[in-house]
């Protein structure tokens, strides 16, 4: 696994890692903590609920149709000037996204800035795992990722909780206006610690078509996965747009392998190592979405608690999360990533089978050993199934591999949150209507009910992982020849990087 001699991270490195792991969590915030408070926007401009959903939707689809652009991208003009760029553009949306909507009056003012800060977002986060791959040594790389993929998954997990307070003890400005200080700070460092780009400056081969198709495809897709509950599966624009996002990935995936240097070089997912951890990461964020997106409602709506207790709840999911994604760093190189995943999966199917026997008078430590059970087994899993990404590919393919990675957090996040809200629903009304449960009936047997529904929803993320503790056991482990070529030595002094 490379050199074990340097356990300590130097204070140039350990400047870049801030920088970048900021980066990530407040891309990963952004895309979940305005959804507390969309009632509150909704109210403020006398808007329906489906016209502000605008407001979390067009974040999401601009982030999930850009990520594989701007890696390519990265590859070809070099990390500092997107990661700058990116965060600039990020900064300057979430100040607008606070400013401009009051000031013209107009939600549309509040979905354009979200827009532009999606951009900002996408650029950033995409190719933050491939600058620790390129800039950090090996011996120090396991627990650099740790690091920054855990801030990234922490972002997105205590999103909700920060804005429900930000919201209730402020105003829905400020869940905008508190990424603005970070992002000045965090340009500012960016300038300082991250190595000058010895790349091309010019996207000399660009390909449009196949960035045109992923976006087209990617914004299809989470659109219809999105909005198809509330304008119904069988609506004429969810099924246009479901024929479109069919289409158009189908041309993307043609058009990609004819090409000698591709948007996305998917002759790499004919490698183990390479696909088999995308695939986990894939796996542990769609089973960890459903807990994410669920629990609130059944903390809520079951138990009975109010929304600051609720939130303090779900911490413990946060907590445990990032307790582990550093110790998984701490441990990658001594135990090896293989058994990092092993140990994670099972801790993560422990937690699910946990929380497939909730019940209507569970009891709220029962709940925090589970969540935290589950954010220790995610924390466990994502440093090293990221890192054997990234160690896998060529230096040459570091910025459109980190954004795959991206997309595999991004998008079954969204995808889980839209299918275990279905098997929940369903499962609810198929439970009542074999128990003749109707809304006149008792309310502690109609609390059954619902805790049933929860379990229900629950299986699927059992089912899931068992499937992640499978892959992990037949899991390969390389690096490709480019990523050993650095080591502790080259640490640089602080300011001369």
């Amino acid at each position: 696994m490379g050199n074990t001699n340097s356990g300590k991270i130097g204070a140039g490195t350990g400047l870049l890692i801030f920088s970048i792991s900021l980066a990530l969590f407040m891309a990963g915030l952004d895309g979940t903590i305005v959804n507390i408070a969309l009632p509150t926007i909704s109210e403020s401009f006398n808007v329906s609920t489906s016209a502000v959903s605008w407001v979390a939707t067009a974040y999401l689809l601009v982030m999930a149709g850009c990520v594989l652009i701007f890696g390519k991208i990265s590859d070809m003009i070099g990390f500092k000037k997107v990661f700058l760029l990116g965060f600039a553009l990020f900064t300057l949306g979430s100040l607008a996204c606070g400013i401009l909507p009051d000031l013209f009056g107009s939600l549309t003012w509040l979905i354009g800035s979200r827009i532009f800060q999606a951009i900002g977002g996408a650029m950033m986060s995409a190719i933050a795992p491939a600058m620790i791959t390129c800039y950090i040594p090996l011996d120090q790389r396991g627990k650099a990722l740790g690091i920054v993929m855990t801030m990234a998954a922490l972002g997105t997990a205590i999103g909700p909780t920060i804005g429900g307070f930000l919201t209730q003890y402020f105003s829905w400005h400020a869940i905008f206006f508190i990424n603005v200080p970070v992002g000045i700070i965090a340009v500012l460092l960016g300038a300082k610690v991250i190595p000058k780009d010895t790349c091309q400056t010019k996207l000399t081969g660009f390909d449009t078509t196949g960035a045109a198709l992923v976006f087209t495809g990617l914004a299809s897709l989470l659109y219809v996965v999105s909005e198809g509950e509330t304008l119904g599966w069988t609506s004429p624009a969810i099924l246009a747009l479901s024929l479109v996002a069919v289409l158009s990935i189908a041309w993307f995936i043609v058009h990609e392998l004819r090409l000698a240097d591709p948007l996305l070089d998917l002759r790499l997912f004919r490698k183990r190592s390479f696909t088999i951890p995308v695939l986990l990461l894939s796996l542990v964020f769609f089973s960890f979405s459903g807990i994410n997106y669920l629990i609130p409602f059944y903390l809520q709506y079951v138990r009975h608690f109010d929304t600051s207790n609720a939130g303090l709840v779900m911490t413990s999911l946060s907590a445990a999360m990032m307790v582990s994604g550093i110790l998984a760093g701490l441990l990658f190189n001594c135990v090896g990533p293989k058994r990092l995943c092993i140990s994670a999966g099972i801790i993560l199917t422990a937690g699910y089978l946990l929380m497939t026997r909730l019940h209507a008078d569970t009891p709220a430590a029962y709940v925090v050993l589970s969540l935290a059970m589950i954010g220790f087994g995610l924390g466990l899993m994502i440093a090293p199934a990221s890192n054997m990404v990234m160690n896998s590919v060529a230096r040459t393919k570091q910025g459109m591999v980190s954004s795959l990675t991206t997309l595999a957090r991004f998008v079954p996040l969204t995808l889980g949150i839209a299918v275990f809200n279905q098997v929940f629903i369903q499962g609810v009304l198929t439970i009542a209507a074999n128990h003749d449960v109707t809304k006149t009936s008792p309310a502690d047997l109609q609390m059954q009910v619902l805790a049933a529904g929860f379990d229900f929803a629950f299986l699927i993320s059992l089912a899931v992982g068992i499937a992640i503790i499978l892959l992990s056991l037949v899991i390969k482990v390389e690096i490709h020849p480019d990523n050993l070529n650095r080591s502790a030595e080259d640490e640089p002094p602080v300011g001369m990087i």
